[in-house]
């Protein structure tokens, strides 16, 4: 392996919590402290973003950790302000370390006269002087082909099987579900991980956010549910399919979705609903209210990140990190499954 390179962190308002734990981490990684970089990030009285960065990043492999969750434009322009000041400053490379990357599910048109955003995003992002984009759990894999630079999309699947294998006892009885067609690949890729069958949820809505019916593709009677997917926003979808599920048989159902944006009525609606529990990773900051409710869990995609970041660092491969038998170590290291 090649020695280890010299690297910086830095971190906007974007998930400040998840850049001090890959920083922590990365302190164990390589024995030695790895701080946040010295910064101020801050508004001005008319909410005017404002970075100033207090340490010499001249020459340096920087890396700044900012999920573009709520509020997404602030946490953005964080990240291009971020960039721009680095540039101006002559970091040798900037990487992007989005863990979740908003406006991806604007990632086509869906009608007449409407955007594609998310290819306005990577232009931004290129624009501002990134030179690598290290994300997790794209909601479109396309986006990687938006960006004219290299785009490492990491996978939340290995960590989710990870703690299926130790919070299951009765693995032959599990059934991973995809909550609609298009999530069939995802759901295929971690049933084949913990050697589970598949099914789908294939509903038609109407308008975006509001469906208007759901199906069951498969046999469900007598199983115990993983509904499996990217985003879990409003939950609404999630919860009806959690009952339709139940409906056709299922002993219980759970979820194990990457980025938990939980918005609006969400969190209520996952409370209050037929769900087991819900799993998010840490990709978005979480209000008091997800820690307080009685079935949302997170599991933390730090450990991930830092080999991740270790890895882009010191030029090695990322791909290896697409594997449990890379991140089973790793994990069983960071937390304890209780």
């Amino acid at each position: 392996m090649k020695g280890e390179a010299s690297i910086k962190i830095l971190a906007g308002n974007g998930n400040r919590p998840l850049a001090d734990a890959i920083a922590r981490r990365i302190s164990v990684y390589r024995g030695g402290a790895v701080a946040i970089a010295d910064a101020r990030v801050e508004r001005f009285s008319d909410k005017e973003i404002f970075i100033e960065i207090y340490e010499n990043v001249r020459g340096e492999d920087v890396f700044v950790v900012q999920s573009t969750s709520h509020p997404a434009n602030d946490n953005l322009m964080e990240l291009l302000i971020m960039t721009d000041a680095l540039r101006r400053a002559s970091a040798r490379r900037v990487t992007a370390v989005m863990p979740y990357f908003g406006y991806a599910r604007q990632d086509r048109k869906t009608a007449a006269r409407t955007p594609i955003t998310a290819k306005l995003v990577a232009n931004l992002i290129e624009k501002a002087g990134v030179d690598r984009v290290l994300t997790m759990d794209l909601h479109a894999g396309q986006i990687q082909g938006f960006f004219d630079l290299p785009v490492d999309n990491l996978y939340a699947a290995p960590v989710f099987a990870l703690d299926i294998r130790h919070r299951f006892t009765n693995h032959e009885d599990l059934l991973v579900v995809s909550p609609d067609v298009g999530g069939v690949v995802r759901a295929r890729d971690l049933a084949k991980r913990i050697g589970a069958g598949l099914a789908i949820v294939d509903k038609r809505r109407n308008r975006p956010g509001d469906v208007d019916s759901m199906t069951v593709i498969g046999d469900v009677e007598g199983r115990e549910c993983l509904i499996v997917d990217d985003i879990v926003d409003t939950a609404g979808t999630l919860c009806k399919a959690a009952e339709l599920l139940l409906s056709e048989g299922a002993t219980k159902v759970h979820a194990y979705i990457s980025h938990g944006v939980l918005s609006g009525p969400a969190i209520e609606r996952i409370e209050n609903s037929v769900l087991e529990s819900l799993v998010v990773t840490d990709s978005i900051e979480q209000p008091d209210a997800v820690r307080r409710a009685r079935n949302i869990r997170t599991v933390s995609v730090a450990p991930l990140f830092a080999q991740a970041i270790l890895n882009v660092g010191n030029d090695t491969s990322v791909s290896s990190l697409f594997e449990e038998k890379t991140l089973g170590p790793i994990y069983e290291a960071f937390y304890r499954f209780d």
